[in-house]
């Protein structure tokens, strides 16, 4: 049986939703397909953080990163505007709260490091103040006092990463899209210009344009395309604690370790930062298809940062730690735009995939239905991959 779309989205997640959600939005007839559940793994395990402010895992590479973060920078300018907006647009709750972000720091070389991003982000005119120690706990005085000071967004914040995608994915269907979910693709072969996708059984979506939002499992589907997609699977550790008064009126992160931390609307504190879990084995072989592992060693450890952070946190109990897996790049930043190897295939994956996923859908509608878009793409796009494929045709 064969059905035809004009796109065709891999993958269920925020990205994935919200690219089905926006071309629908167009009148673009979309089929979105997701081998499981929707929103079941990165983009609902996550914290829920909007980081605008570069984060630790990027800066801890200035030296090497420096020209393509300044082209990131207007990306979460602009991401900003779209999470502000996003509860309008979709006509949902999704507990957005952009009451402010402080990135810390407590030795003379972390202050000068965050001077240095400061600098950076100020002259591509984000939204950020370089605080004093004193104007820091003047403004947050939860925080210990071996704070020597901290970069300011007044836009940072946070969203429930649970009712996010679900919501794109809500609106998608309202405007017509279809999606398939617990639904496996078996191949992808391209004939007569059009891309056939064999799915389960004897299903084939037939599909002008493909749209790659599978995160972790990107280089899987790069395989059924025939190039490499290096995207590498990487398990991340959360944890939560009970609930408490409301104190916590930031999100809080790290310019020298990893750490950030958020109060959520009924008051518990979630804490993450990058800490890692571990993918579990069978035979010897890593799997990937079943939920990492949670070490109480580094569970303490992340904690123990946090409370250092906030000695508050030392008043509460921990109630669960968890997993989930994301989809990294070599060198941390996005994967955007138009595969040059694979004509009308486009690529969305990396960077802060929870903050920056709805600009990364508006993006790609754009490219998809307007064969443009205002941002500078030169860092992101997956052209930097073509000595990677140069043998594969």
């Amino acid at each position: 049986m064969n059905s035809h779309t004009e796109t065709l989205v891999i993958g269920g997640g925020l990205v994935g939703a919200a690219t089905t959600y926006y071309l629908s939005k167009k009148g673009h007839d979309v089929t979105l397909v997701e081998r499981g559940q929707l929103n079941r793994q990165s983009s609902g395990q996550n914290a829920g953080s909007l980081h605008f402010q570069l984060e630790y895992r990027m800066i801890a590479f200035w030296d090497q990163l420096q020209n393509e973060l300044s082209q990131l920078i207007p990306f979460s300018k602009a991401s900003e505007l779209v999470w502000r907006e996003l509860e309008t647009e979709l006509q949902m709750d999704l507990e957005v709260v952009q009451h402010g972000g402080l990135m810390v720091a407590e030795t003379t070389e972390e202050w000068q490091l965050l001077k240095k991003k400061f600098d950076l982000e100020k002259r591509l005119d984000l939204n950020t103040e370089l605080l004093s120690k004193s104007e820091t706990l003047r403004l947050a005085p939860y925080l210990s006092k071996s704070v020597v000071g901290a970069a300011y967004c007044p836009d940072e914040g946070h969203a429930n990463p649970r009712e996010v995608t679900p919501a794109f994915a809500r609106r998608a269907i309202e405007n017509g899209a279809k999606v398939h979910i617990n639904t496996l693709i078996q191949s992808i072969e391209k004939y007569n210009g059009k891309w056939h996708v064999q799915l389960n059984a004897d299903e084939v979506i037939i599909a002008e344009n493909l749209v790659v939002a599978s995160g972790a499992w990107t280089a899987e589907v790069g395989r059924m395309l025939g190039i490499h997609l290096p995207v590498y699977p990487v398990p991340l550790l959360m944890n939560v604690t009970e609930q408490a008064a409301p104190f916590l009126t930031h999100m809080v992160q790290h310019v020298g370790q990893r750490l950030t931390m958020k109060q959520v609307r009924d008051g518990n504190i979630l804490i993450g930062g990058g800490w890692q879990s571990y993918f579990q084995k069978t035979a010897g072989k890593v799997r990937y298809d079943i939920p990492p592992i949670v070490d109480p060693r580094l569970v303490i450890e992340n904690v123990k940062l946090a409370a250092s952070v906030v000695p508050a946190l030392n008043d509460l109990r921990l109630i669960r730690s968890w997993t989930g897996v994301t989809g990294i790049t070599h060198d941390q930043l996005p994967l955007l735009g138009e595969l040059a190897e694979r004509e009308n295939v486009y690529l969305a994956v990396g960077g802060s995939g929870f903050t920056f996923g709805p600009l990364y859908a508006k993006i790609l509608s754009d490219l998809i239905t307007e064969n443009k878009t205002e941002f500078d793409m030169r860092a992101f796009s997956p052209q930097k991959l073509a000595h990677l494929n140069l043998f594969m045709r």
